[in-house]
């Protein structure tokens, strides 16, 4: 409503003179204010804040006087009346010395600033007035009160008088009236009240109040009342008094026109809003403004009583303040807004607190804009800092400056969607980026259904609404400069508009209008001056799609007018539809295509309005729909806060059969006073068939009488949309209700079209509170916006103590803040309470789609439980059943109530799960619904609330399907968690596990992580590491699950034979993928556990359904036969040397066969200068390493595909891979351009290439290869090596046959194997004939001897270095295979393979190391 803006300004005097003030007051039209010292009346100019002339009381006369003490002006402004101390009332004139003015602004040379507008001088000088004093008063006793009522002046004595004197000075030969004959009463039909008892009893401080027409008073006894004549004539016979029954303490009091409320300040810090029953006149509270310990423990009850309070201007807010300093204001119907006695107002950035600003006097500018207040700390001392340089005095007068919603002045701005504050210079606009907003929101938020907005027959595009990222978007407001040519002329601006979709703003000051685009960022302002000067707007302004439409004066004709202009045209009368109406316009407002106007005559009437396309520029015309007079039921058109034309109305049932009619104009609403009053079509009548009747005649039918339907409005929202999915929210009204929060009259729906229950009332009034002040309400989103002010100290660049009396330093800066809040849980809590839980359900379902339902859940069934759960006294019919209940029907039900529990503290839980159910059933839904995030969430209710076997019983079921489902990182928490229960450690739960993973980006992780059993502890980790803290998240990879070595053996044991379990599964249904994963995810020992199950699962039973099986699962293509087999220089199984060598260089060469294969010894160079580079590159990462962990990570990001593919080779120095690649590269290019193939060989090639598998998989297979030759599972190497057709790693295996006395039943296995694959490949698959042919020779030769053998010994893997020194060394293989080092030193960097971005489902294999040698790690 009203928002602090920056600091405030203090006021400079151009005299030395001036006393400190004490006494300040705005004239009637807030051009002028008065100041007041003990001898001293001064009148400023507001804007700009000058003084413009002083008057000085003598000494003689003074002392006769005494000090000045009030002022107040005449409502025109040509006088002003002083009290003073000794009871005289001074009159003194202001005449105006005509064409002659104090300052006048300067512009620059060849600037466009015209001097000759009409009444430049008026608006834009400061005037030059005198100060005469014409009358002296004597009333002989001290003056209480002074204050203006209508053309006289009334005064209180301290006698009990009550003085009414005209402004001339004269008393008409009126008498005083003694208050002691004044009959006060409870209300106003007693036959008679009682008199005032005592003689001594006066009015300590009075207000009239118009539209109640009496004065409320504060008496000096501290009782209040109001004072009222019964007939016209103002006399002592006439007055009746009203007592307020409850208050004792009232120190003063103001009143609110607009809303007719008296507020009066107590004694104890509060105030207490009244207002006058219609019925019986009696004093009716209604509502009280008081801090709440809860906000301001340390100050709500030492403020000391109420010193003053002041409405604005526009009545919509009241600025209290007290004896022991500070400010604070309130709306109409006391919802706070800001408070200067807590937080950085209160307090310094260092914490120590400040002394709060004492005010002694305070007073509205024009339009609430500014609130000039007068520090009585200043005044105190009058010793204030006077700045020698200009010999100026600083004033102890402070301005303060305000932002305002837009809807304190412009009620009609409540059908949008947007936030619009404005200030005294510029907008504030909450839409995001207006270019975005050109594409309207019908379906973006929610693109997954229908679209959102039905379109009815007349509601067009551009009455969407803007997309909620768009509302939502940022917190910065886009603010508006207005043009400063307009606002030189015509400050203060009084009304502002904004289009619907938040791309046009339009502004109106003293005449004229302008408006802005904020696609163009360019203003248009009336070209023709004269036009601008002759109207003032006097309604209001609204956007009708491209058109502008304002009621104005005319004053060059003294007529009221109804204009439209078009925005994309010149701002010209020309271009203008003008219709002449006969009373003053109030208020307007725009319903889809119908103005509404409320008049001074208390009547309503109804326009339509029509697009006329013709001609260049299109206009609109307006045609009288109807009139309608609201006279016998508004007692003062003043009091109409907002009218609003709405699709509301009470029997829902029409609206079924006929939705087209629930977007029509069904009843008007007004706020009268804060009542809110409904006025709907009379459709009890015979009712006109549409299709005999033209458009218009429909819209005239009578409207019934009118229904109150709530109290203490200060706003109302409604939409002229329609949207079946959404209708509860889109047919509902929303009022603001100022403290008491907000309110929403929502329509009840029969279920399926079904008969609605005789006794279901058609809507229901719904109040909710809310913590934001709402200024916008976005219907189909459930969000309410708003804006809160904010605080930013500064005090710390003013350290040295002269700047204590800094402004800086005293007061914070003050900024807007963009707020919105969610109000959807409130409301199905309120369906629920009253059991229409169908109702509820049905709007739920209508809302499912919001990005923030869950959260909506979650928050109704917390504030919920956390009532209950917490009550002193038994709850006798509690909600919480019914709130499971209802959250049941949505598939989140299981996270909402995990999500709930972990955010409540646990002694709540029992509550809680005694309404939602057992966690161990819930935690068996979630398995039963594979969600493994919220089951693990449900683990750590369990462990609180069961015994550790329990827990264990429920993590070991866990673990098993997310090991089954490949859930790694859970895997990882779950073994945490066993090992945490099983060490004791019990009572602290593991972290909820995210749903994403943090390697799936991550390649092969070899160096971070080495593989080590679970069962082996670690010595040197820190056992700091895994204190299972809530907060702690478990490092990716196996790092994580090395255990200090007091942990539980048993529990390692239970961990590792679950792994073994697992991973026998996946051997057995031969996934060599899914235990690659498994493998490298969760640091399971590969090697030494496929040592050990070497003859068991390890086995290869088939080898043609294993040799299927990794072709599935690594998406590897079987071989095909060339067609030009026959003519190809393979046919013999033989190379041409030439063409051998030079292939064998090349990268582009699959290294499928080889010649020389008897011999199996390297003959070719580059294979030593690689295997050197390899272990120089080694040696250097090993001294790199031993630097310490943290320079590790350098070499763990992932590698990148230089050429071809990378091999394992290659990524054992991630520093010198480049190189090396690049060397390759240029040794290919230079043999290549020597190489002559001929055409089939070609072919060959390119068939050879075409059937190989995805590089991955090929890095897969071969590190698998690796792992499988380490731990002696010879069978499996051979499979891979006939896949990756590579008959170097049969000859390695049939080596390793030969060198070591190997099992023979393994040799038996392979020789089985190999020949079942030679018959699968005769039938089946032909393209492995050719290879197996091959190496049909070597195996032969190897079973020869192999029936020589005799008794083989227990089988040793062999030093793999060796074996690379025997492999065939073409450069390729000899980048593929690993040289594996046993010496410790360079484990580091040994046994690698590159990283790729996607490798193994995301989530990369472990480095194996031989059993025995293991370097741990902690990165």
């Amino acid at each position: 409503m009203y928002f602090l803006s920056g600091w405030p300004k203090r006021l400079r005097c151009p005299l030395e003179s001036l006393e400190q003030p004490l006494h300040i007051q705005t004239d009637p039209q807030r051009a002028f204010f008065a100041v007041l010292s003990p001898s001293q009346l001064s009148i400023w100019y507001s804007r700009p804040s000058v003084l413009i002339v002083s008057y000085k009381e003598l000494s003689k006369p003074a002392s006769q006087f005494g000090p000045y003490k009030q002022v107040e002006w005449r409502p025109d402004s040509t006088m002003i009346a002083v009290s003073t101390a000794n009871g005289y009332i001074l009159f003194f004139d202001i005449p105006s010395s005509r064409d002659k003015y104090l300052y006048e602004p300067v512009y620059p040379k060849g600037s466009p600033h015209v001097k000759g507008t009409p009444r430049y001088k008026e608006e834009q000088c400061a005037p030059s007035l005198n100060l005469e004093m014409k009358k002296v008063l004597d009333l002989q006793a001290s003056i209480t009160s002074l204050k203006s009522m209508l053309e006289d002046l009334l005064v209180a004595t301290a006698d009990g008088l009550l003085h009414l004197i005209h402004w001339d000075g004269m008393t008409n030969g009126r008498k005083a009236i003694n208050l002691s004959t004044v009959p006060f009463s409870v209300d106003l039909q007693s036959s008679r009240g009682s008199f005032l008892g005592f003689e001594d009893i006066h009015i300590r401080d009075m207000e009239y109040c118009a539209t109640l027409d009496g004065f409320a008073a504060v008496f000096n006894d501290g009782r209040v009342g109001f004072i009222t004549p019964i007939s016209s004539r103002f006399t002592a016979e006439q007055l009746r008094g009203v007592w307020a029954q409850d208050v004792f303490d009232g120190t003063c009091v103001a009143v609110n026109n607009k809303y007719r409320l008296m507020a009066f300040g107590c004694a104890n810090g509060s105030v207490q809003v009244y207002t006058i029953d219609n019925s019986t006149g009696a004093m009716q509270l209604s509502h009280k403004l008081e801090l709440t310990p809860k906000q301001y423990p340390d100050i709500w009850n030492k403020t000391g009583p109420v010193k003053l309070m002041r409405w604005s201007p526009d009545n919509c807010v009241v600025m209290v303040t007290w004896e022991c300093g500070g400010l604070s204001l309130w709306s109409v119907f006391g919802a706070q807004l800001i408070c200067t006695l807590g937080g950085d107002f209160a307090y310094r950035s260092d914490g120590t607190k400040k002394d709060p600003l004492k005010i002694s006097s305070m007073s509205w500018g024009s339009e609430g804009y500014h609130l000039w207040v007068i520090d009585g700390n200043c005044s105190l001392n009058a010793g204030c800092d006077i700045d020698t340089k200009n010999e100026a005095h600083q004033l102890g007068i402070l301005q303060f400056q305000f932002i305002k919603s837009a809807l304190t002045a412009n009620t009609c701005m409540s059908n949008q969607e947007q936030v619009l504050l404005q200030g005294e210079d510029r907008l504030y606009l909450n839409c995001g980026d207006a270019t975005q907003a050109q594409n309207p929101r019908s379906a973006s938020a929610h693109s997954d259904h229908k679209p959102i907005r039905e379109r009815g027959p007349f509601l067009e595009g551009n009455l969407d609404s803007q997309g909620l990222s768009t509302l939502l978007g940022h917190r910065h407001w886009h603010v508006v400069q207005i043009h400063s040519t307009y606002l030189e002329s015509n400050w203060p601006i009084r009304f502002s508009a904004i289009d619907k979709l938040g791309q046009n703003v339009a502004v109106v000051g003293k005449f004229g209008f302008a408006h802005y685009s904020l696609l163009t960022k360019k203003w248009k302002l009336f070209g023709n001056i004269t036009q601008e000067q002759n109207m003032i707007v006097t309604g209001g302004i609204a956007w009708w799609n491209d058109f502008i439409v304002l009621a104005c004066y005319n004053l060059s004709d003294r007529q009221e007018e109804l204009r439209i202009y078009l925005r994309t045209s010149n701002l010209d009368n020309a271009f203008a539809h003008v219709t002449k109406v006969q009373a003053e316009t109030l208020l307007l407002s725009v319903f889809r295509d119908i103005v509404i106007l409320f008049r001074e005559d208390c009547s309503i009437c109804l326009y339509s309005i029509e697009r006329q396309p013709d001609g260049p520029n299109p206009t609109a015309s307006i045609q009288v729909l109807q009139e309608v007079s609201m006279s016998r039921y508004i007692p003062h058109p003043f009091l109409v806060v907002s009218v609003t034309l709405t699709s509301v109305r009470t029997e829902t049932g029409i609206s079924l059969k006929m939705p087209q009619q629930a977007c029509e104009a069904e009843s008007i609403m007004l706020n009268l006073a804060g009542q809110l009053i409904m006025v709907q079509r009379d459709r009890s009548g015979p009712q006109i068939r549409e299709k005999d009747s033209s458009p218009n005649q429909r819209k005239l039918l009578p409207f019934c009488a009118p229904v109150v339907l709530a109290q203490s409005v200060e706003n109302v929202w409604t939409t002229c949309r329609a949207n079946k999915q959404k209708r509860h929210l889109l047919e509902a009204l929303w009022l603001s209700c100022g403290g008491s929060g907000m309110k929403v009259w929502l329509p009840l729906f029969p279920r399926d079209h079904r008969k609605p229950h005789s006794f279901l009332s058609r809507r229901i009034m719904l109040p909710f509170h809310i913590n934001i002040y709402p200024l916008a309400v976005l219907f189909e989103d459930a969000l309410v916006l708003g804006a809160v002010n904010d605080t930013v100290l500064y005090d710390c660049l003013y350290a040295h103590s002269s700047a204590r009396q800094h402004l800086e330093v005293l007061f914070p800066f003050c900024i807007v803040e963009r707020t919105s809040q969610i109000y959807l849980h409130h409301i199905l809590r309120q369906l629920l309470v009253r059991n229409l839980g169908e109702q509820a359900l049905l709007l739920a379902h209508s809302c499912a789609t919001l990005p923030y339902f869950p959260h909506v859940l979650e928050l109704m069934l917390h504030e919920v439980l956390e009532e209950e759960a917490t009550s002193r006294e038994p709850i006798p019919d509690p909600l919480l059943p019914t709130v499971a209940k209802f959250i049941t029907e949505f598939p989140l039900f299981l996270q909402t109530v995990v999500h709930c529990a972990r955010k409540t503290e646990y002694a709540l839980w029992n509550y809680l799960f005694a309404a939602v159910g057992n966690p161990k059933d819930l935690f068996e839904e979630c398995l039963m619904a594979q969600d493994l995030d919220t089951a693990a969430s449900y683990l750590i209710i369990l462990q609180n609330m069961e015994v550790p076997a329990v827990s264990r019983q429920h993590a070991t079921l866990l673990f098993n399907t997310a090991l089954e489902q490949g859930k790694w990182d859970l895997c990882r928490h779950m073994i945490r968690f066993l090992k945490a229960i099983g060490s004791g450690e019990s009572e602290t739960p593991p972290p909820t596990p995210t749903t994403q993973e943090p390697s799936s980006t991550g390649g092969f992780e070899f160096f971070r992580h080495r593989s080590i059993s679970l069962s082996q502890s670690a010595e040197n980790l820190p056992a700091n590491k895994f204190n299972l803290q809530k907060t702690l998240s478990m490092p990716s990879g196996p790092s994580g699950k090395r255990w200090s070595k007091d942990s539980d053996c048993a529990e390692n044991m239970y961990i590792d034979m679950m792994l073994w379990r697992h991973a026998r599964r996946l051997l057995e249904e031969i996934r060599l993928k899914d235990l690659g994963c498994f493998a490298a995810q969760l640091g399971f020992e590969l090697i030494g556990w496929l040592c050990k199950e070497r003859a068991r699962a390890a086995r290869v039973e088939d080898f043609v359904i294993a040799l299927k099986r990794l072709h599935k699962d690594f998406l590897w293509p079987f071989p095909v036969i060339p067609a030009c087999s026959v003519n190809s220089p393979f046919k013999n199984g033989k190379y041409k040397t030439a063409v051998g060598e030079q292939l064998l260089k090349s990268q582009s060469a699959d290294s499928f066969l080889n010649v020389e294969m008897d011999t199996g010894v390297s003959s070719a160079p580059q294979s030593h200068s690689w295997l050197s580079t390899i272990n120089s590159s080694q040696r250097e990462m090993d001294t790199v390493s031993s630097h310490g962990p943290h320079m590790q990570d350098a070499f763990l990001s992932p590698l990148l595909n230089k050429g071809d593919e990378c091999s394992i080779g290659s990524a054992t120095d991630l520093t010198e891979t480049s190189s090396i690649v690049d060397g390759d590269w240029t040794m290919v290019d230079e043999n290549i351009s020597t190489l002559s193939l001929t055409q089939s060989e070609l072919e060959h090639i390119s068939l050879e290439l075409a059937s190989k598998g995805p590089h991955k998989s090929q890095v897969q297979l071969r590190y698998l290869l690796h792992i499988f030759m380490e731990a002696g599972c010879l069978d499996w190497c051979i499979i891979i090596g006939l896949i990756l057709r590579e008959s170097s790693i049969i000859n390695q295996v049939f080596i390793i046959m030969q060198s070591s006395d190997a099992d023979g039943e393994i040799w038996q296995n392979i020789k089985t194997g190999l020949h079942a694959v030679d018959r699968w490949a005769s039938t089946d698959c032909p393209g492995y004939k050719p290879f197996l042919n091959v190496i049909k020779p070597q195996l032969q030769k190897l079973s020869e001897i192999s029936e020589e053998q005799v008794q083989p010994e227990a089988f040793q893997p062999v030093n793999p270095c060796k074996v690379t020194e025997q492999a065939s060394p073409r450069a390729e293989e000899s980048r593929s295979l690993t040289c594996h080092s046993t010496s410790p030193q360079s484990d580091s960097g040994s046994s690698s393979v590159s990283r790729h971005e996607e490798d193994m489902s995301g989530a990369e294999e472990e480095d194996p190391l031989q059993d025995g040698s293991y370097d741990c790690t902690v990165s």
